[in-house]
């Protein structure tokens, strides 16, 4: 997908196969549906949207999303191997728009060492492997894997091949975090004053120095003319550039980098809100641009600027990167119609019934807290549609606790496998009482490797967040549940990550 503005950017979101490969960031079919969707909605113009050899799992995602997206490019991932890319076609094979990402080492490092090929083999596979890839799409791009590890003249050779035989994007990537900006944008420069001007020059950094986004920055200045990014910078080991980060970059200083792109910044907060919600990792309060405190200002100093002139201390707007103003919009009044749009706006597609299930949910949670904010009502969708489907099921929970000495007790209804179990259980607090007597009835005792609780909105009456990752005989799963009530959030915070255990075994 050639850029047709030679100062337009292309933005290559990775987040469901690169960033997916985060430890703890897996996710089903339902919710990378619903993350494509959400980047569609975003505007990025190509979605990897997973390997589709690596698995059926990964075929059948890959084929799901590309029947589904709308706008973006939808993309697979596959190895310099006729089989490989023959599957990524056949994932691809309904998609309105499509591309083929086929990838080889090159470094020297790789070719000996993970491939086990000479230079003429790696050279051979890239051209069979590139042709037959044309052959099935007529968009391909093509990757030097471990390229800022390659020798310069070696990839300039890889690269020349690769287009010959129908690779209209390059991508260079930075495959395990080495390079510093100053070399990246140089290595970019020599191989774009050596091939053919009409390529996309791609670039696809990695974290591990912390130099992801400025590597990625680095190249744009050098000729680049594609990111390949995630959300939130989730990825491999340090994870990936963060694609608010290099966007809202390039925007804030478009004076300096002239460069344009597609984003819809506006759903920048949403979609990494989006993300967090699916993979159960709350945004970091210092994270660029989309933490807690990215407009948080404590120091008398900045506060006093702030008041007076918000650019004193802020370079971008909240509204920019469409943080949310808390507008009340939900309430018990509210209607179909009125809930239906509003999801419609946050980018859920739902159907009548599912809508149906929302709106009975807000009017039970506008009996409990006064305001209701968009933020409430994802909650409300997770919690009511996209839960996994229940072996267990909270159907009453009791917690009694007190400073007499008397151990906490928790007093739980479950519904296991559609029946009927009760128990009464003590802990050394109100959470770990909840949590034995769950593990007394389901016959599970995994280890609690994390949990975490965050307060969706503010005001006292905010619904509590709650995220839990538990592992079990080698397996770990992680699980989210929100309510008022922080110890009924926790005890559904467990039983999904439960549920998402008793999948795997």
């Amino acid at each position: 997908m050639p850029a047709q503005d030679p100062n337009r950017v292309i933005i290559f979101d990775t987040t469901l196969r690169d960033g997916e490969q985060s430890p703890g960031a897996t996710m089903n079919l339902s919710e990378k549906i619903r993350m494509a969707r959400q980047l569609d909605l975003l505007g990025v113009d190509v979605i990897e949207a997973g390997f589709a050899a690596a698995s059926p799992g990964d075929a059948e995602a890959v084929a799901a999303i590309a029947a589904e997206v709308d706008k973006a490019s939808i993309c697979s991932l596959a190895r310099t191997v006729i089989a490989d890319i023959d599957k990524a076609a056949e994932a691809l094979r309904n998609a309105r728009r499509s591309r083929l990402h086929i990838f080889l080492a090159t470094s020297a490092l790789h070719m000996e060492h993970k491939l086990n090929k000479t230079p003429d083999q790696v050279l051979r596979m890239i051209e069979e492997g590139v042709r037959h890839a044309a052959s099935c799409s007529d968009d391909v791009e093509f990757s030097c894997e471990d390229a800022s590890r390659t020798d310069l003249d070696f990839m300039v050779q890889a690269c020349r091949i690769a287009v010959a035989n129908g690779a209209g994007t390059l991508n260079i990537p930075d495959t395990v975090g080495y390079a510093l900006p100053e070399e990246f944008a140089a290595r970019v420069a020599y191989l774009k004053a050596r091939i053919d001007p009409g390529v996309v020059i791609s670039v696809h950094c990695h974290n591990d120095l912390g130099l992801a986004v400025a590597n990625t920055l680095a190249a744009f200045c050098a000729g680049a003319r594609q990111a390949e990014v995630t959300v939130g910078g989730i990825g491999e080991r340090a994870g990936n550039a963060a694609l608010e980060e290099v966007i809202m970059a390039i925007t804030v200083r478009r004076n300096y980098f002239g460069l344009t792109h597609g984003i819809d910044t506006r759903q920048i907060y949403p979609s990494a809100r989006r993300l967090s919600r699916i993979i159960g990792q709350p945004l970091a309060r210092n994270k660029p641009v989309v933490g807690e405190n990215a407009f948080a200002h404590e120091s008398g100093i900045h506060q006093a600027g702030v008041l007076k002139n918000p650019e004193t201390y802020e370079i971008m707007t909240p509204e920019s990167i469409g943080l949310p103003g808390n507008a009340i919009v939900m309430g018990k009044h509210s209607g179909k119609n009125a809930v239906r749009a509003k999801l419609e706006s946050m980018g859920y597609q739902l159907e009548p019934g599912q809508i149906d299930l929302v709106l009975a949910a807000v009017k039970r949670l506008a009996d409990k807290k006064k305001d209701i904010y968009d933020e409430d009502l994802e909650a409300l969708v997770l919690e009511e549609i996209y839960r996994i489907a229940d072996k267990y099921a909270l159907v009453h929970l009791g917690v009694q606790s007190s400073d007499t000495g008397l151990p906490p007790t928790a007093i739980l209804v479950l519904d296991v496998d559609g029946k009927r179990v009760q128990h009464a259980g003590f802990g050394v607090g109100p959470v770990d009482a909840v949590f034995q007597a769950i593990d007394h009835v389901t016959g599970h005792k995994p280890e609690l490797e994390q949990y975490a609780v965050n307060a969706i909105t503010g005001g006292a009456d905010a619904q509590g967040e709650v995220t839990v990752r538990i592992r079990e005989k080698g397996r770990s799963a992680v699980g989210r549940g929100s309510h008022p009530d922080v110890i009924n959030a926790s005890a559904r915070a467990y039983l999904n990550a439960l549920n998402r255990l008793s999948k795997a075994f």
